[in-house]
């Protein structure tokens, strides 16, 4: 008769042995198929092809990255609106109210990004934006 929790074993133990063999086998042809190649040549920076203009990275504004989890966010809703449109035929009116407040949350958060000035690419340098007592 074998144990109950053999399988739960038997999974952990291939859970672990399976990265820490990857890295292992990795290390070892690091070791001795890879010939290190070192001088500046080897350390410098590159990037997609071209050699960089500027010695350090240069910084983005800040408001690429509020635009940034903007389209993050609202590309995430529409996988949730996914299910209310294809049943949409079919819905009880409890779910169609549901779906219906849905998109005016995402309504609502449109028209506070707008009226933020976050999707103003034109507009004033820093957008009309503020950490605290929104």
């Amino acid at each position: 008769m074998t144990h109950l929790y053999l399988p739960v074993l038997v999974f952990l133990g291939v859970a672990l042995v399976v990265p820490i063999g990857a890295l292992t086998l990795a290390r070892v042809w690091m070791r001795f198929f890879t010939p290190i190649k070192r001088g500046d040549e080897k350390n410098a920076l590159y990037e997609c092809g071209v050699n960089p203009l500027a010695e350090r990275q240069t910084r983005f504004h800040s408001q690429y990255y509020l635009f940034g989890l903007l389209f993050l966010l609202f590309d995430v809703e529409t996988v949730f609106l996914l299910p209310f449109a294809v049943a949409f035929l079919h819905l009880t009116l409890g779910a169609f109210l549901v779906a219906m407040l849905f998109l005016l949350l995402l309504a609502e958060g449109l028209v506070w990004a707008w009226s933020k000035g976050l999707l103003n690419w034109r507009g004033p340098a820093k957008p009309n934006f503020t950490i605290y007592g929104d």
